[in-house]
Order: C-alpha cells, then structure tokens, then sequence
C-alpha cells in the first residue's frame, strides 16, 4: 500500500513520541526468552515444533520461601544474645552462632577500648586488617578515626571502646544485608546493655540504619542527636556521624565530621561524669 507524503509523516511522528516515551523496539504479544538458544528451523520433511504453551495453562510456579522460614535463626540468635551476663560470654554466644561469615573470616572481632568509659562507638562491620589482628578499627580508617577522637581529647585506651554491627568480616568486605544486620542487632544490643554507655556514636550508614530503625541516609542523620533505647538499660543519647572509610574516599566530608565532634564534646562536657 502507497502512503502519500502526509500519512508518511504522520506515522514518523507517531514512531518519535513512542521512541522519546522510550518504546524504542518491537514487543511480541508473549515475553521473550533471549537467555535461550534461538530455534533453528525444521528440516524438511520435518513436523514443525509444537507452539509454545500459553501462559494460562502453564503451570504455576513454586512459591518462594517464606520470610517466616528464617525465624529460627533470628530467634536462636536473640535467645543466645540475651544469655549472655557478660563481655565474655556474649562473645561465646556469637563463636556459637552458626553463621556464613565465620566460614570466610578468619577471627571474630568484638570490642577494643575501655567497656566502662561511658562513650561507645559503634562501626559497621572488620576489614581485613581487623579480621586478622581481631580487634575493630585497626586499618587505615582506625587510625583516622583515632586521630579525629584525640582533636576532641577522646583515646580508645583511656576513655572510649568500639564495637561493630557484625563480629565478622563479610566477604570482599561487601556492605552487610539487612538479614544480617537483623541477626546480629540482639547482640549489639545486649553489648550495649553490658557496657551501659552514656553516649553511643554510631558511625556510618549501616550502623544508624540497623539501631535506630530509620530509613534516611547517614547525611540526613548525622548532626543531631537520637535517642535509642537499650533493652535493660533504657534511653541513650546517640549521635551518628560519618564513618572515616568514607571520610578516606570523600574528604570534603571531615567538615561536617568536624562538627559532629564538636557537638560530642559539648554533650560529654556537660555532664560532670563523663569522658
């Protein structure tokens, strides 16, 4: 059929809106497989393959794992957090956790510092360095953190003590899954609980998003103070900041670190107990 020149040009605009809202190729009526071999045709003589099933009689697929199915771990690993009555057997619940991590980590870090200084640091997860001196914030990262806390008068071996979201160091050291922040929050809740700190830090995104249960990201939540609640031991004032792995990749961030410490100090100072 001959177009005449109007309805040719009627049609290529109507191909350039389909295109601009992005319908830039041919749909068939039934999705395509392109991960499967393309079929080549049959021989001659050959009966020709059987259409394909429509969708309606294909049979329905098998349900995915429900979320309930993974309640035993979660339940396990609060029953074993909330067993431990200290330090050190919080740490022999966690070596009796049965997990992945511990199958690709090399030791199980926990805590470094002073456990009563009253102000805690919470990090997200080991790096390699941490994984193999077994102590958190040991790396390149540890030792920006250290100098950071001493502009503020604050040192891990007199009056501050670390910790992490995960004792384990996840592979590559990959950000950690919301399944495994989930797991091992009872456990960092009951290390608070233990401790009983005056101030919490938490730094980084994944150490505010597994604590205080929000949403927004770390450069929405630092600045502030939050308050969290500790099973057994109530309320904390909570700062969260950024973490100095990412102050390492974006150094434009130590201003607003700068200021988060300032109002660390501010908030230690007013209170006559603390560090």
């Amino acid at each position: 059929m001959d177009l005449d020149q109007a309805e040719t040009a009627a049609l290529l605009a109507a191909l350039e809106l389909q295109i601009a809202w992005g319908a830039d190729e041919a749909l068939d009526e039934a999705p395509l497989d392109r991960t499967r071999p393309r079929e080549q045709p049959p021989a001659a003589g050959m009966p020709a393959p059987a259409p394909p099933t429509p969708p309606s009689q294909r049979p329905a697929p098998m349900p995915s794992t429900p979320a309930a199915a993974f309640a035993p771990a979660a339940t396990r690993a609060g029953e074993l957090a909330a067993s431990a009555d200290s330090i050190e057997a919080l740490r022999e619940a966690l070596a009796a956790l049965n997990h992945p991590l511990r199958e690709t980590a090399g030791n199980l870090v926990l805590s470094d510092g002073v456990p009563d200084a009253g102000l805690v640091l919470v990090g997200e997860a080991p790096g390699a360095d941490e994984d193999r001196q077994g102590k958190p914030f040991v790396g390149v990262s540890g030792k920006l953190l250290d100098r950071m806390l001493a502009s503020i008068g604050i040192e891990r071996s007199r009056n501050a003590y670390l910790t992490n979201i995960l004792p384990w160091r996840p592979p590559g050291n990959r950000t950690p899954t919301d399944a495994e922040m989930n797991l091992f929050t009872p456990f960092v809740l009951r290390h608070l609980a233990l401790v009983r700190p005056r101030h919490i830090v938490l730094l980084g995104g994944t150490a505010a998003k597994a604590l205080l249960r929000r949403n927004e990201g770390i450069t929405r939540l630092r600045g502030r103070w939050h308050s969290l609640d500790v099973p057994g031991l109530g309320p904390v004032p909570t700062l969260a900041t950024l973490h100095p792995a990412y102050l390492l990749r974006q150094p434009a961030g130590k201003r607003d670190a700068w200021a988060d410490l300032r109002l660390l100090r501010r908030a230690l100072d007013a209170r006559p107990d603390a560090a």
